[in-house]
Protein backbone atom coordinates (compact mmCIF):
# COMPACT_ATOMS: atom_id res chain seq x y z
CA UNK A 1 0.00 0.00 0.00
CA UNK A 2 1.44 3.43 -0.92
CA UNK A 3 -0.21 6.74 0.83
CA UNK A 4 0.12 10.39 -0.38
CA UNK A 5 -0.73 13.52 1.50
CA UNK A 6 -2.19 16.56 -0.41
CA UNK A 7 -4.30 19.46 0.12
CA UNK A 8 -8.15 19.34 -1.65
CA UNK A 9 -9.29 21.77 -3.59
CA UNK A 10 -10.60 24.08 -0.57
CA UNK A 11 -7.43 23.68 0.76
CA UNK A 12 -7.79 21.23 3.03
CA UNK A 13 -5.29 18.83 4.01
CA UNK A 14 -5.90 14.98 3.32
CA UNK A 15 -4.32 11.70 3.05
CA UNK A 16 -4.66 9.34 0.35
CA UNK A 17 -4.17 5.60 -0.83
CA UNK A 18 -2.77 5.00 -4.33
CA UNK A 19 -5.43 2.76 -6.36
CA UNK A 20 -3.99 3.24 -9.81
CA UNK A 21 -1.40 5.45 -11.42
CA UNK A 22 -4.29 8.00 -11.79
CA UNK A 23 -6.41 7.77 -9.00
CA UNK A 24 -5.99 8.75 -5.23
CA UNK A 25 -8.69 7.33 -2.55
CA UNK A 26 -8.91 9.45 0.25
CA UNK A 27 -8.75 8.55 3.53
CA UNK A 28 -11.82 9.46 6.19
CA UNK A 29 -11.12 11.06 9.72
CA UNK A 30 -7.19 11.92 9.59
CA UNK A 31 -5.63 14.82 7.57
CA UNK A 32 -2.01 13.78 7.92
CA UNK A 33 0.22 10.73 7.92
CA UNK A 34 1.29 11.72 11.59
CA UNK A 35 -1.98 11.58 12.71
CA UNK A 36 -2.79 8.47 10.95
CA UNK A 37 0.57 6.99 12.43
CA UNK A 38 0.07 7.87 16.27
CA UNK A 39 -3.92 6.69 15.94
CA UNK A 40 -2.23 3.43 14.44
CA UNK A 41 -0.24 3.18 17.91
CA UNK A 42 -2.90 4.27 20.39
CA UNK A 43 -4.87 1.33 18.89
CA UNK A 44 -2.01 -1.11 19.07
CA UNK A 45 -2.82 -2.33 15.09
CA UNK A 46 -0.86 -2.05 12.05
CA UNK A 47 -0.93 1.19 10.40
CA UNK A 48 -1.81 -0.54 6.77
CA UNK A 49 -4.65 -2.15 8.20
CA UNK A 50 -5.88 1.25 9.76
CA UNK A 51 -5.19 2.97 6.38
CA UNK A 52 -7.31 0.18 4.60
CA UNK A 53 -10.61 0.80 7.43
CA UNK A 54 -10.91 4.06 6.22
CA UNK A 55 -11.32 3.99 2.83
CA UNK A 56 -13.33 6.26 1.43
CA UNK A 57 -15.55 6.37 -1.62
CA UNK A 58 -13.85 10.14 -1.99
CA UNK A 59 -11.53 9.64 -5.26
CA UNK A 60 -9.49 12.62 -6.67
CA UNK A 61 -7.55 13.04 -9.97
CA UNK A 62 -3.89 12.62 -9.24
CA UNK A 63 -2.40 13.97 -11.78
CA UNK A 64 -4.62 17.29 -11.28
CA UNK A 65 -2.94 17.10 -7.79
CA UNK A 66 0.29 17.02 -9.12
CA UNK A 67 -0.36 19.92 -11.87
CA UNK A 68 -2.16 22.03 -9.09
CA UNK A 69 0.85 22.13 -7.07
CA UNK A 70 -0.99 20.19 -4.13
CA UNK A 71 1.31 17.38 -3.65
CA UNK A 72 2.72 17.66 0.14
CA UNK A 73 5.72 15.31 1.39
CA UNK A 74 4.21 12.45 2.65
CA UNK A 75 5.59 12.87 6.22
CA UNK A 76 5.88 16.48 8.52
CA UNK A 77 5.38 17.06 11.77
CA UNK A 78 2.96 19.98 13.38
CA UNK A 79 6.11 21.44 15.17
CA UNK A 80 9.03 21.24 12.42
CA UNK A 81 11.98 20.72 14.71
CA UNK A 82 10.51 17.54 16.38
CA UNK A 83 11.45 15.79 13.22
CA UNK A 84 15.08 14.94 11.86
CA UNK A 85 16.69 14.48 8.94
CA UNK A 86 19.50 12.53 8.96
CA UNK A 87 21.31 9.60 6.76
CA UNK A 88 23.68 7.46 6.45
CA UNK A 89 26.39 6.96 3.39
CA UNK A 90 29.02 4.55 2.38
CA UNK A 91 26.05 1.80 2.60
CA UNK A 92 25.52 0.52 -0.94
CA UNK A 93 28.12 -1.82 -2.79
CA UNK A 94 29.75 0.58 -5.21
CA UNK A 95 28.91 3.74 -3.59
CA UNK A 96 32.39 4.53 -2.53
CA UNK A 97 34.48 4.80 -5.69
CA UNK A 98 33.22 8.40 -6.41
CA UNK A 99 33.43 9.54 -3.09
CA UNK A 100 36.91 8.39 -2.67
CA UNK A 101 38.25 9.91 -5.70
CA UNK A 102 36.79 13.11 -3.51
CA UNK A 103 39.15 12.33 -0.69
CA UNK A 104 42.22 11.01 -2.62
CA UNK A 105 45.40 11.19 -0.30
CA UNK A 106 48.76 9.99 -0.66
CA UNK A 107 50.52 7.76 1.97
CA UNK A 108 53.65 5.28 1.97
CA UNK A 109 51.91 1.82 2.90
CA UNK A 110 49.16 -0.41 0.98
CA UNK A 111 46.68 0.10 4.40
CA UNK A 112 47.56 3.60 4.64
CA UNK A 113 46.77 4.16 0.83
CA UNK A 114 43.28 3.74 1.95
CA UNK A 115 41.38 6.79 1.86
CA UNK A 116 39.31 6.86 5.28
CA UNK A 117 36.25 6.98 3.09
CA UNK A 118 37.64 3.63 1.40
CA UNK A 119 38.41 2.45 5.08
CA UNK A 120 34.81 2.78 6.57
CA UNK A 121 33.50 1.13 3.28
CA UNK A 122 35.15 -2.00 3.83
CA UNK A 123 33.62 -2.09 7.60
CA UNK A 124 30.83 -2.25 6.13
CA UNK A 125 31.14 -4.67 3.84
CA UNK A 126 32.98 -7.20 6.34
CA UNK A 127 30.81 -6.22 9.12
CA UNK A 128 27.33 -4.55 8.08
CA UNK A 129 25.22 -7.09 8.44
CA UNK A 130 25.35 -9.00 11.60
CA UNK A 131 23.29 -12.00 12.19
CA UNK A 132 19.59 -11.19 13.44
CA UNK A 133 19.99 -9.91 17.55
CA UNK A 134 23.32 -8.92 17.23
CA UNK A 135 24.77 -5.40 16.25
CA UNK A 136 27.44 -4.79 13.11
CA UNK A 137 30.10 -2.45 12.39
CA UNK A 138 28.08 1.65 12.60
CA UNK A 139 28.10 3.37 9.88
CA UNK A 140 28.77 7.37 8.22
CA UNK A 141 26.49 8.96 10.04
CA UNK A 142 24.95 13.15 8.98
CA UNK A 143 22.73 15.45 9.99
CA UNK A 144 20.82 16.91 7.52
CA UNK A 145 18.31 19.31 9.04
CA UNK A 146 14.59 19.41 10.34
CA UNK A 147 10.98 19.14 9.16
CA UNK A 148 11.70 23.06 7.28
CA UNK A 149 14.63 21.11 5.33
CA UNK A 150 11.93 19.13 3.26
CA UNK A 151 10.93 20.42 -0.46
CA UNK A 152 7.37 18.80 -1.10
CA UNK A 153 7.35 16.81 -4.68
CA UNK A 154 7.26 19.04 -7.53
CA UNK A 155 8.69 21.77 -5.54
CA UNK A 156 11.96 24.00 -5.48
CA UNK A 157 15.21 22.20 -3.87
CA UNK A 158 16.51 25.62 -3.04
CA UNK A 159 20.02 25.73 -3.39
CA UNK A 160 21.41 28.83 -0.54
CA UNK A 161 24.02 31.27 -2.83
CA UNK A 162 26.73 30.35 -0.67
CA UNK A 163 27.00 26.79 -1.96
CA UNK A 164 29.35 25.89 -4.39
CA UNK A 165 27.36 22.58 -5.82
CA UNK A 166 23.98 21.36 -5.58
CA UNK A 167 24.25 17.42 -6.61
CA UNK A 168 21.09 14.89 -6.33
CA UNK A 169 21.47 11.59 -4.70
CA UNK A 170 19.16 9.50 -4.89
CA UNK A 171 18.27 7.66 -2.16
CA UNK A 172 15.53 5.08 -0.40
CA UNK A 173 14.47 7.05 3.02
CA UNK A 174 13.15 5.06 6.14
CA UNK A 175 10.05 7.30 8.25
CA UNK A 176 9.71 6.98 11.60
CA UNK A 177 7.57 8.09 14.82
CA UNK A 178 8.67 7.36 18.67
CA UNK A 179 5.94 5.90 20.22
CA UNK A 180 4.78 7.33 24.10
CA UNK A 181 7.46 5.37 25.28
CA UNK A 182 10.29 6.81 23.26
CA UNK A 183 10.33 3.23 21.15
CA UNK A 184 11.32 3.95 17.41
CA UNK A 185 8.32 2.83 15.34
CA UNK A 186 8.89 2.59 11.09
CA UNK A 187 5.90 3.97 9.23
CA UNK A 188 7.41 3.05 5.83
CA UNK A 189 9.69 4.41 3.23
CA UNK A 190 10.37 6.69 0.57
CA UNK A 191 12.02 7.67 -2.32
CA UNK A 192 14.29 10.79 -1.76
CA UNK A 193 16.56 13.27 -3.38
CA UNK A 194 19.44 13.94 -0.46
CA UNK A 195 20.61 17.61 -2.04
CA UNK A 196 24.48 17.95 -1.33
CA UNK A 197 27.39 20.32 -1.80
CA UNK A 198 30.09 17.70 -3.24
CA UNK A 199 31.96 20.49 -4.23
CA UNK A 200 32.30 21.78 -0.50
CA UNK A 201 32.66 17.84 0.57
CA UNK A 202 35.30 17.66 -1.81
CA UNK A 203 37.94 20.54 -0.77
CA UNK A 204 38.43 18.73 2.82
CA UNK A 205 36.59 15.68 4.27
CA UNK A 206 35.60 17.42 7.11
CA UNK A 207 33.69 19.24 5.49
CA UNK A 208 31.35 17.02 5.04
CA UNK A 209 28.64 17.90 7.87
CA UNK A 210 28.36 21.51 5.94
CA UNK A 211 28.00 20.08 2.67
CA UNK A 212 24.31 17.74 3.70
CA UNK A 213 23.15 21.26 5.32
CA UNK A 214 21.09 21.69 2.42
CA UNK A 215 17.08 20.98 1.19
CA UNK A 216 16.61 17.39 0.35
CA UNK A 217 12.62 15.94 -0.61
CA UNK A 218 11.27 12.82 -0.30
CA UNK A 219 8.25 10.86 -2.14
CA UNK A 220 5.72 11.55 -3.55
CA UNK A 221 4.82 8.46 -1.81
CA UNK A 222 4.65 6.11 0.93
CA UNK A 223 5.46 2.41 0.86
CA UNK A 224 3.95 1.04 3.89
CA UNK A 225 5.73 -2.73 4.58
CA UNK A 226 9.11 -4.32 4.12
CA UNK A 227 11.71 -2.93 1.68
CA UNK A 228 12.14 -4.75 -1.26
CA UNK A 229 15.33 -6.98 -1.45
CA UNK A 230 16.08 -5.25 -5.03
CA UNK A 231 15.36 -2.24 -6.01
CA UNK A 232 16.03 -0.95 -9.70
CA UNK A 233 15.75 3.47 -10.43
CA UNK A 234 16.69 5.51 -12.27
CA UNK A 235 17.68 9.04 -11.25
CA UNK A 236 18.17 11.73 -14.50
CA UNK A 237 18.84 15.66 -14.98
CA UNK A 238 16.72 17.50 -17.28
CA UNK A 239 17.51 20.87 -18.48
CA UNK A 240 15.46 23.09 -21.07
CA UNK A 241 13.30 20.10 -21.34
CA UNK A 242 16.20 17.75 -22.91
CA UNK A 243 17.35 15.13 -20.27
CA UNK A 244 21.02 16.11 -19.76
CA UNK A 245 22.05 13.27 -17.63
CA UNK A 246 20.39 9.77 -16.75
CA UNK A 247 21.59 6.91 -14.71
CA UNK A 248 20.50 3.65 -12.98
CA UNK A 249 20.86 2.74 -9.76
CA UNK A 250 20.21 -0.04 -7.26
CA UNK A 251 19.01 -0.46 -3.52
CA UNK A 252 17.74 -2.93 -1.73
CA UNK A 253 19.79 -4.73 1.28
CA UNK A 254 20.72 -7.08 -1.42
CA UNK A 255 22.82 -4.24 -2.87
CA UNK A 256 23.66 -2.54 0.13
CA UNK A 257 26.67 -3.32 2.70
CA UNK A 258 24.62 -2.54 5.79
CA UNK A 259 21.54 -4.23 6.58
CA UNK A 260 18.51 -1.70 7.03
CA UNK A 261 18.21 -2.95 10.84
CA UNK A 262 22.28 -2.39 11.14
CA UNK A 263 21.78 1.40 10.14
CA UNK A 264 18.28 1.47 12.29
CA UNK A 265 20.01 0.28 15.07
CA UNK A 266 22.60 3.11 15.16
CA UNK A 267 20.59 5.97 14.32
CA UNK A 268 18.24 4.67 17.63
CA UNK A 269 20.85 3.84 19.76
CA UNK A 270 21.11 7.67 20.80
CA UNK A 271 18.48 8.35 23.96
CA UNK A 272 18.11 12.22 22.28
CA UNK A 273 16.70 10.56 18.98
CA UNK A 274 14.35 8.54 20.92
CA UNK A 275 11.68 11.41 22.06
CA UNK A 276 8.15 10.46 22.31
CA UNK A 277 6.03 11.42 19.19
CA UNK A 278 9.43 12.93 17.28
CA UNK A 279 9.46 11.93 13.61
CA UNK A 280 12.95 10.50 11.85
CA UNK A 281 13.78 10.65 8.02
CA UNK A 282 16.45 8.39 7.47
CA UNK A 283 18.39 8.45 4.07
CA UNK A 284 20.28 5.21 3.29
CA UNK A 285 22.71 6.10 1.17
CA UNK A 286 23.34 6.13 -2.82
CA UNK A 287 25.72 4.45 -5.28
CA UNK A 288 24.71 7.29 -8.21
CA UNK A 289 25.47 10.54 -8.31
CA UNK A 290 25.68 13.04 -11.16
CA UNK A 291 28.81 14.47 -9.86
CA UNK A 292 30.99 11.52 -10.42
CA UNK A 293 30.63 11.99 -14.07
CA UNK A 294 31.41 15.69 -14.12
CA UNK A 295 27.45 17.37 -14.28
CA UNK A 296 27.08 20.85 -12.58
CA UNK A 297 23.94 21.10 -12.15
CA UNK A 298 22.19 24.68 -12.07
CA UNK A 299 19.13 26.84 -11.93
CA UNK A 300 16.19 25.40 -13.29
CA UNK A 301 17.40 22.51 -13.82
CA UNK A 302 15.19 19.69 -12.84
CA UNK A 303 15.63 16.49 -10.85
CA UNK A 304 13.80 13.02 -11.59
CA UNK A 305 14.38 10.28 -9.21
CA UNK A 306 11.63 7.09 -10.02
CA UNK A 307 11.86 3.32 -9.09
CA UNK A 308 9.18 0.65 -9.89
CA UNK A 309 8.23 -0.16 -6.07
CA UNK A 310 7.44 3.81 -5.02
CA UNK A 311 5.21 4.68 -7.44
CA UNK A 312 5.52 7.82 -9.33
CA UNK A 313 8.83 9.85 -9.62
CA UNK A 314 10.02 12.23 -7.27
CA UNK A 315 10.83 15.53 -9.41
CA UNK A 316 12.14 18.77 -8.09
CA UNK A 317 13.33 21.63 -9.52
CA UNK A 318 16.56 23.52 -8.66
CA UNK A 319 16.27 26.54 -7.32
CA UNK A 320 19.35 28.67 -6.31
CA UNK A 321 18.65 31.36 -3.69
CA UNK A 322 20.47 34.64 -2.57
CA UNK A 323 21.17 33.71 1.21
CA UNK A 324 22.33 36.71 3.30
CA UNK A 325 24.54 35.20 5.84
CA UNK A 326 23.61 37.08 9.32
CA UNK A 327 25.73 39.40 11.34
CA UNK A 328 25.84 38.54 15.07
CA UNK A 329 25.40 41.01 17.04
CA UNK A 330 25.54 41.10 21.33
CA UNK A 331 22.03 41.12 23.12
Amino acid sequence: MRLIQFTSESGQRAVGAVADNSSIDQLDGVETIYQLAQRALQNGEPLETLARSLLSDNRHDYQRIVDEGRLLAPIDHPEATRLMVAGTGLTHLGSADTRAAMHAQNSASAEEDLTDTMKMFKMGVEGGKPAAGETGVQPEWFYKGDGDSIAAPEAALESPSFALDAGEEPEIAGIYINDADGNPRRIGFALGNELSDHVTERQNYLYLAHSKLRPCSIGPELLLGELPEHVEGVSRIVRDGKTLWEKSFLSGERNMSHTVANLEAHHFKYAGFCRPGHVHVHFFGTATLSFGDGIEPRDGDRFEIEAEPFGRPLRNPLSVVERKIPAVKPV
